[in-house]
């Protein structure tokens, strides 16, 4: 038995991913080593790209049935510009190679790279590449220093124990053996640790390439994410509402008839044209439905110095699709923080970093996605400018609920029952006697006051009330106080009957109303706590 592993290769642009890949690798895939017309012509790497080597897993995994490690490399792109992709190839990995030039340290990408692997939670190896380039003499200082300045870097990460090894990529094409790569391969071995796999999951294929061989039929290339797939099964490709029969399957150039989650996989299908599929995901049919929104228990990004606002528009990344989306934050008020549209949620305007309560974030894309239940999502702004120093990468979180619902605006949103506080300021205009007041400032003229008949008041002199009435024709209202005014209070209102409308504005008695709305209520429907 073999088992895959797939390793996903990160960093800043030119810091030799590729050259490392090449490297360790034995078998290349279709879609490895910048092969794209473009990635040759700009010499970066635009795309993912999949190699592999094995290794002997009785040496490492002794108590399991495995005889064979498989490494798929997955080379991701370290332009500033392809950062989604690199977010879409992060979701398929199950551990992360750091590859950071020794000449320039940690760059921006570098760093938004940790991030990602910060949020995806998985065990990291770090490599120091181009180590030839340092002066022989002075190799193993300059090492030691970038070593040094990388550890107090990570401290405050979760990768802060992660192992280190230099290296060179370009000296390691020609002999492997050499440039710490045994060591490299060596502490990749002892990461990898007998993973359970969701196997019994619908099968879901996350596919990053698909291209045509003549007399054959369309190959579609990817990673499984989760289920098993067998020969013949029938396939869905939910982004054109196609099924499909699997006519033969194989991995990295061995035909197989089975595969699970976790392994890379090209399958074989017929009459499809592979221009519909560039990328995105297969299923069992009947699996994936378009989502039009989802609700998220959102985190922040510690990196991100901006404000995160209601209201604001971000790049949502979910499996291989990033979209624009609209962003509406609430507040778990209760002690169970479980997401369900039975209870209300405090709406808030502005992120706080200082809250403690669970923060979720409804997200409204702006076209339809297709992404199973419970997906990671990672927020982010990508229209910043790409050379500044500034982190990009802005929340995350995992899909707690799915909207399906093309018409979700009218038919589910006004169950979210989302509420912002309200008040309005008055004061005591006049005093009837001790239960009866009449209070101004409170409503405009042309207010309708039956929406307000009844609703409790609170005066500043800390007496409780209701509205009983409209009185007159200029927006003020008669107010009762079951229990009276105290005597301190109709002290000051018969001082106040005396002075004039300056004086009386300035040092009068308030009069609070406060109620709460829920912001997708279309009755505006007003709501006070009993």
């Amino acid at each position: 038995m073999t088992l895959n592993v797939n390793v996903g290769l990160m960093g800043h642009v030119d810091s030799g991913k590729t050259s490392l890949a090449k490297a360790l690798s034995s078998v290349a895939s279709t879609a490895s080593f910048d092969k794209s017309p473009q990635s040759q012509e700009r010499g970066i790497t635009i795309d993912l790209g999949f190699s592999s080597f094995y290794v002997d897993a009785r040496d490492y995994l002794a108590d399991s049935d495995f005889q064979l490690l498989q490494f798929t490399l997955v080379d991701c792109p370290g332009h500033a510009s392809l950062i989604k992709t690199v977010i879409g190839g992060a979701q398929i990995i199950d551990i992360i190679i750091l590859v950071i030039d020794i000449t320039k340290g940690v760059q921006t990408q570098t760093a938004e790279c940790l991030v990602i692997s910060e949020i995806i939670n998985k065990p990291m190896l770090i490599v120091l590449n181009k180590i030839d380039l340092l002066p022989s003499e002075k190799q193993q200082s300059g090492i030691d220093k970038v070593v040094k300045k990388l550890q107090i870097t990570l401290k405050s990460t979760p990768f802060s124990n992660a192992s280190i090894v230099p290296t060179s990529a370009i000296r390691g094409q020609d002999d492997p053996k050499k440039e710490g790569f045994s060591e490299l391969i060596n502490k990749l071995c002892r990461m990898v640790k007998d993973v359970e796999r969701p196997v019994n999951k619908p099968m879901l294929l996350s596919v990053d390439h698909c291209f045509i061989i003549k007399g054959k039929g369309t190959i579609m290339t990817g990673t499984m994410i989760q289920g098993q797939l067998e020969l013949g099964n029938n396939i869905e490709i939910p982004a054109l509402k196609e099924i499909k029969k699997v006519k033969s399957m194989q991995t990295f150039k061995k035909d197989v008839k089975k595969v699970q989650a976790g392994d890379r996989v090209g399958i074989c299908v017929t009459q499809f044209d592979p221009k519909s599929l560039e990328r995105g995901l297969i299923c069992a049919p009947g699996y994936i439905s378009p989502l039009f929104a989802v609700v998220i228990k959102m985190k922040k990004v510690t990196y991100y110095r901006n404000t995160i606002s209601s209201g604001s528009k971000y790049h949502v990344s979910i499996g291989h699709e990033t979209v624009i989306a609209k962003l509406t934050l609430f507040l778990e008020l209760s002690e169970k923080a479980e997401f369900n549209l039975d209870k209300d949620y405090l709406f808030l305007d502005e992120y706080n970093d200082s809250e403690q309560r669970v923060c979720y974030a409804l997200l409204q894309f702006e076209h339809s996605v297709l992404s199973p239940s419970n997906s990671l999502i990672i927020g982010s702004k990508l229209d910043m400018d790409v050379n500044a120093p500034s982190c990009r990468l802005v929340f995350h979180g995992i899909s707690l609920f799915d909207v399906s619902d093309r018409n979700y605006e009218t038919s589910l949103l006004p169950k979210l029952k989302l509420f912002k506080y309200k008040q309005k300021t008055g004061v005591v205009y006049k005093m009837n006697n001790s239960t009866d007041i009449i209070a101004k400032s409170l409503f405009k003229k042309e207010t309708k006051m039956y929406n307000f008949t009844n609703l409790k008041i609170t005066l500043s002199t800390g007496e409780n009330g209701y509205i009983e009435s409209t009185f007159g024709q200029g927006g003020k209202v008669r107010i009762t106080i079951p229990e009276g005014l105290r005597q301190e209070t109709e002290h000051i209102l018969k001082k106040m009957s005396k002075c004039s409308d300056t004086t009386l504005n300035n040092e009068s008695v308030k009069v609070f109303l406060r109620f709460k709305r829920y912001i997708y209520d279309r009755d505006k429907k007003i709501i006070q706590n009993e």
